[in-house]
């Protein structure tokens, strides 16, 4: 079976560069996926990497992994190594080594002292709250600091004097001089250094000094030889920003920012701040708790690298915004899952089953493929027994019309067996029912003879050979369509209490043998995959539900068809 193809959306900047190609403007790409190591990264981060690590992969290109570690306090080595994984786990490879924009602190430094001779740089002794003052609205301009007219000699000093650890954090600043009166606030003379006496996770104790995030990020581009810094549109304001910098230093290129929509995916939390708090509450267990939408949650939980790449193409690359339905990915993720799942029957919920008219200790082994398509993944043996599991879901005592399940005096075809008929129903003195007494038709199976029909197929499990498993049921985090929209309202009341749940559920015996982030389909009930961090073949058997099998997706494509 061939897998069906993803049809790829529009990228308008894959375009512009084909453009530039035919018309000879641009030879080698050279691309930067440039993240900051203060959190893990999510799926809007993926959609970043698949575009940076795609474009420069399509046109022979590099992409640089770089890390924007201008925030000390806030970074460190665990975030980093998590990063890198994820980088290589969806299936790409930088070129050369790992940069960090602290391998340019001392150049970022020097044309620092660049534009304090040119005159277009001063220390600044405002507080936080003064500079907010000072700096005006969208709606009127600001106005200049008292410490603006500073001598170039005066300023020299100073700012030697703040690297040398002389001021305590906060006591002063390093400016650009640019125009307090700027339409765009970003140039009414930002910020270019900070005090701030931390430890750096690659520098050490080196500096007391720290760049801004818009002092970096343009000059370790223009270092690294980037002709395409591809940005997401709340960068787009600062791209003038970026661009006086780069035309009032002596670097060595000028790359040219452009801006795309980054992804904001419904029933999801994106923001680093707030994920962050999800972790330090306890509300989630970890960076990677599989509800997370991080990539490594996302891995976890049982998402192939193709089916995150696939739905990066589905969504494309606009610089319009908007909100994806998360049903896109679903979709995406059941297109690879479906072609390259395992097949399995797992019982979530057991009831008893005894076939009545079976020998006790005689056991069959029947045989059914790993995948009804893919004969390269081999078969699995189901051992049918007098006593097996089915899920309670699958059988009801009064059923409605048009229940093609097991019931009272009627008929079911065990998945890849026979047809059992039940004939009793046991029960406690409570009345909870424990019991099913049915009996099989020995002439059924893999046929269905003349003049019966049997609707309706169950899975199964047999009791004596069945494998216990742990299996956490996950839905979405959660449970209204944009859980941070109201600022007013604390996105955390928005929470799903059923976002997990956790089942004793009994399993084939060809799961006792698989491997930490197997996946499978359990037949009839969705996508699994067998959990990276606690799974434990043969003794400890730990599933993630992954996704269901119902695609809604595919019904809305139907519709609009």
């Amino acid at each position: 079976m061939s897998q069906p193809e993803i049809t790829a959306a529009p990228n308008f900047i894959r375009n512009m560069i084909v453009q530039q190609r035919e018309a000879g403007q641009q030879q080698k790409v050279v691309t930067r996926f440039p993240p900051e190591p203060n959190g893990f990264l999510h799926v809007g981060h993926a959609k970043s990497i698949c575009l940076n690590f795609g474009i420069a992969q399509e046109f022979g290109g590099d992409c640089h992994l770089r890390f924007d570690d201008t925030n000390p306090e806030k970074e460190n080595q665990t975030y980093i190594d998590a990063i890198q994984e994820d980088v290589q786990w969806l299936g790409f490879q930088w070129a050369g080594k790992v940069r960090y924009a602290s391998d340019y602190f001392e150049q970022l430094y020097q044309w620092a002292v660049h534009l304090i001779r040119e005159g277009k740089a001063y220390v600044c002794e405002l507080n936080a709250e003064q500079m907010r003052e000072y700096r005006g609205t969208l709606t009127e301009p600001g106005k200049n600091s008292p410490f603006r007219e500073r001598s170039v000699e005066e300023n020299l000093a100073e700012f030697e004097a703040m690297r040398a650890g002389t001021y305590p954090d906060g006591a002063k600043v390093l400016r650009a001089k640019i125009d307090m009166s700027a339409p765009n606030i970003n140039l009414r003379d930002p910020i270019l250094y900070r005090i701030r006496h931390a430890h750096h996770h690659q520098t050490g104790n080196q500096w007391c000094i720290y760049p801004s995030y818009d002092f970096t990020h343009g000059q370790s581009d223009a270092i690294e030889g980037i002709t395409h810094s591809i940005c997401t549109l709340e960068f787009e304001d600062h791209r003038p920003l970026y661009e006086w910098f780069l035309n009032n230093l002596p670097v060595p290129c000028k790359p040219v920012q452009t801006e795309f929509a980054r992804l904001n995916l419904n029933y999801t939390v994106t923001s680093k701040r707030k994920l962050k708090l999800l972790v330090d509450e306890g509300i989630v267990e970890g960076w990677d708790d599989p509800r997370m939408p991080t990539i490594s949650g996302m891995r976890r939980r049982g998402y192939t690298p193709k089916s995150l790449r696939d739905f990066c193409d589905m969504i494309g690359v606009t610089r319009s915004g908007g909100v994806v339905d998360i049903n896109m990915l679903y979709f995406a993720l059941r297109n690879d899952l479906e072609h390259s799942a395992r097949r399995a029957m797992v019982v979530l919920n057991p009831i008893k089953v005894v076939i009545t008219n079976w020998e006790a200790g005689r056991v069959e082994n029947l045989t059914s493929p790993s995948h009804p398509a893919r004969e390269d993944l081999g078969e699995r043996t189901l051992p049918f027994t007098r006593e097996l599991y089915i899920d309670r879901d699958d059988f009801m005592e009064e059923p409605p019309k048009k229940y093609f399940r097991l019931a009272p005096g009627q008929e079911v075809r065990l998945r890849n067996a026979w047809v059992i008929r039940c004939d009793e129903v046991i029960k406690d003195a409570s009345g909870e029912i424990i019991e099913l007494r049915c009996s099989h038709d020995p002439d059924t199976l893999g046929k269905n003879p003349e003049g019966r029909k049997v609707k309706g197929v169950i899975h199964w499990v047999s009791a004596e050979h069945g494998i216990p498993a742990e299996v956490r049921l996950y839905d979405n985090l959660f449970q209204v369509e944009a859980p941070d929209a109201d600022k007013d309202v604390d996105f955390l009341q928005h929470l799903n209490p059923e976002s997990l749940s956790v089942v004793q559920a009994v399993c084939e015996p060809s799961l006792a043998s698989a491997e930490p982030e197997d996946k499978f389909q359990f037949e009839r009930v969705g996508y699994f995959c067998a959990d990276r961090r606690e799974h434990q073949p043969g003794s400890k058997l730990v599933f993630n539900r992954t996704v269901g099998l119902k695609d809604s997706w595919a019904k809305i494509q139907q519709k609009q068809d």
